[in-house]
């Protein structure tokens, strides 16, 4: 398969583009960090060479301006500041189009952003020439008493292939300072033999200025795993070393066991950097598309191994269950590693939001501090990219709606800036990530009009709290007085709801007035396998998702008689309303004798489900059910069992939904 160079860059300047961004915002909250400098000029020098290399010639002309104003900043000439992180983040999002969609640029708005740049900039910047004129450059002590340096280059063959381009490198070196390069064609071969992308080719520069070796060094920090590099004093000039130094007749690329001079003379001293880490973990960069189509062959292997091994349960012979162990055990192992491989850090979702923050901070005037906890939690890749709107739209809401303004707060004694924290954490087989701030808290007198005004409420109906603030999830909702470019036309919390409930998971809301709220997401690991619980109503075969179930007990003719007709259960002396699936699914036939209760819960809430078997763990393909079968609510998809037949699999968010309303209407004093 033939690969598009161009392709390729645009995903490594994806990935530099959001490195670039998470630094900027460190910077804006940290703008004396010189490692947070280095980073955003390294980003910037790597966008800008390789656009020039691979033909994105309006990349490196646009992030020019910025290299050299970070360069600038690393240098001690300018300050970073909060305004020049601003620009430098809409910079970013200009780059991003030109890379993605040239064609949609205005050049003007290109324009605008370097006209703001060299505004804050000033006098610092200049022309890109004088920027790493030697006469400005703070030296140390040692570096000025040399006239210039020799330096030696040899690139590993590779360095082509991995988009670096050497003569860019050398023009870089040539702004330090005036240089002669001379190349050697030593090992290249002849020309039938000779590799086009490999590059063999070494140089020598003689560099004619009193700059530190670091500087020289930082020329080449992409690509110092990828070659040898040795920087010696140049031995002629007024300031060079002495004549018993033997630096002027070293053969080129020498060891440098043989070319150092004695430690006494350390300006005469030769450095070779050759930083390829030997424990360097590789990695390699798969297509999503491969990913998803390798779960779907595991996803059949799955279906496969379970016929096999009900074909070998019901066969006497030993050797088939030994090979059908065997190969179920390898499948599991398989699926876990596959799964595996899915799985992507919370991390890397939350530093998206980083930058939300900072816009609706500016744009709205609230200062707010942004905190995450949990990064290193893990989910299926497919559930990160889903849940990636709602936590916008909770992000949104917390700072529009939950944060006050600066004065307010201070009337309440709380400090000026706002605070958003974003967490995830494992939860048994399920990721919590939570939403939380230290707002106004929600106003439920406030939604409570809201609601009975809209009609959705009678006015006077006895709800509790818990129940008011679920109208807030409804289509059309808003108790904003006013609609803006955030907010106020009701659409987005009723878009979480459902995005969260397809996801098979649910979402719990507490507000403390005057303090905060919180929003808390409980979402499977993974949308492609799981570990169910299989079970029999009547005929039909279902099931349950393992990671919802925390019980089974037997259904006894004693609890039938405590509950006198009413859908309560008593479990251990608390009330827990059940379903009975039968009724619910209208299965034809008696009832089995004795039926089972499986105790599911979501959150704090929990209801028990009544079927005629438990059946026993199944390893649970998901397939999605049709367009056709999308107002059917109690199931959230389906699977194929060992025999070739499906079984539907039950959503328990739903169901507890289902059995709490109707306990409501079964609950008595008596029963309470």
């Amino acid at each position: 398969m033939n690969i598009d160079p161009a392709e390729t860059f645009r995903q490594e300047a994806a990935d530099l583009l959001d490195s670039l961004e998470t630094v900027l915002l460190d910077l804006g909250q940290r703008p004396q960090d010189r490692d947070l400098v280095d980073a955003a000029f390294r980003a910037l020098h790597t966008i800008k060479g390789s656009g020039a290399m691979f033909g994105f010639d309006r990349v490196a002309a646009f992030t020019h301006d910025f290299e050299t104003a970070f360069d600038l900043i690393r240098k001690g000439r300018i300050d970073a500041n909060r305004d020049i992180v601003t620009v430098s983040l809409s910079a970013k999002d200009y780059i991003r189009t030109l890379i993605e969609d040239p064609d949609s640029t205005d050049p003007i708005i290109g324009e605008a952003i370097v006209e703001e740049l060299h505004r804050l900039v000033g006098d610092g910047g200049g022309r890109a020439s004088e920027v790493a004129a030697p006469a400005v450059l703070a030296e140390p002590q040692e570096a000025a008493a040399v006239s210039g340096w020799r330096i030696e280059i040899a690139f590993e063959p590779d360095i082509l292939r991995n988009g670096t381009n050497p003569l860019v490198l050398l023009d870089d070196l040539r702004a330090l300072g005036p240089c002669r390069v001379e190349a050697s064609l030593d090992a290249v071969p002849e020309l039938d033999a000779l590799d086009p992308v490999s590059c063999l080719i070494t140089w020598v520069v003689e560099l004619e200025a009193s700059c530190a070796p670091a500087e020289i060094e930082d020329v080449f920090m992409f690509v110092r795993d990828e070659m040898k590099l040795v920087i010696a004093p140049l031995g002629s000039g007024e300031a060079a070393p002495e004549a018993d130094t033997p630096v002027a007749a070293e053969p080129a690329m020498a060891p440098v066991a043989e070319v150092a001079a004695p430690a006494e003379k350390p300006a005469a001293e030769k450095v070779e950097f050759n930083r390829r880490a030997e424990d360097k973990t590789s990695t390699v960069r798969v297509q999503a598309e491969r990913l998803d189509e390798l779960m779907d062959r595991v996803g059949e292997l799955v279906i496969a191994q379970a016929r096999l091994s009900q074909l070998a349960n019901t066969s006497h012979d030993l050797s088939i269950k030994a090979i059908a162990e065997e190969i179920e055990r390898l499948a599991s192992g398989l699926r876990d590693t596959t799964m595996g491989v899915r799985m992507v850090p919370m991390g890397s979702l939350f530093g998206r939001f980083r930058r939300l923050v900072h816009d609706l901070s500016r744009d709205l005037g609230k200062p707010v501090d942004f905190v995450t906890v949990g990064e290193e939690t893990e989910m299926d890749k497919t559930m990160i990219e889903r849940l990636a709107d709602p936590l916008v739209h909770l992000i949104r809401n917390a700072i529009d709606h939950g944060i006050e303004s600066a004065d307010r707060r201070s009337q309440t004694s709380k400090s000026a800036t706002g605070r958003i924290e974003l967490s995830a954490r494992y939860v048994g087989a399920q990721v919590l990530v939570t939403v939380q701030d230290d707002g106004a808290g929600l106003d439920t007198a406030r939604i409570r009009a809201k609601a009975e005004e809209q009609g959705l409420l009678q006015p006077g109906a006895n709800l509790s709290e818990h129940e008011i603030h679920q109208f807030l999830f409804h289509p059309g909702f808003s108790t904003a007085k006013t609609i803006s470019a955030l907010s106020g036309r009701g659409v987005g919390m009723d878009v979480v709801k459902r995005t969260i409930e397809a996801m098979r998971g649910s979402i719990d809301l507490t507000t403390v007035p005057g303090h905060g709220s919180s929003v808390t997401l409980r979402l499977p690991l993974t949308l492609a396998i799981i570990d169910g619980l299989l079970i029999r109503v009547g005929e039909g075969r279902y099931i349950i998702p393992l990671s919802a179930v925390e019980e089974c007990i037997e259904l006894t003719a004693a609890d039938e008689a405590r509950a006198r007709g009413r859908s309560f259960l008593n479990v251990r002396g608390e009330l827990v309303p059940f379903l009975r699936l039968r009724d619910l699914f209208e299965a034809e036939g008696q009832a089995d004798p004795f039926q089972k209760v499986i105790i599911t819960a979501i959150g704090d809430t929990r209801v028990g489900l009544v079927v005629d078997q438990i059946i026993g763990s199944h390893q649970t393909v998901i397939k999605s059910l049709s367009k056709l079968h999308s107002d059917v609510t109690m199931f959230s998809g389906a699977t194929i069992l060992g025999d070739g037949s499906a079984a539907l699999i039950l959503d328990v968010a739903q169901l507890i939904t289902l059995g709490h309303g109707r306990a409501e209407g079964d609950r008595t004093p008596e029963a309470a």
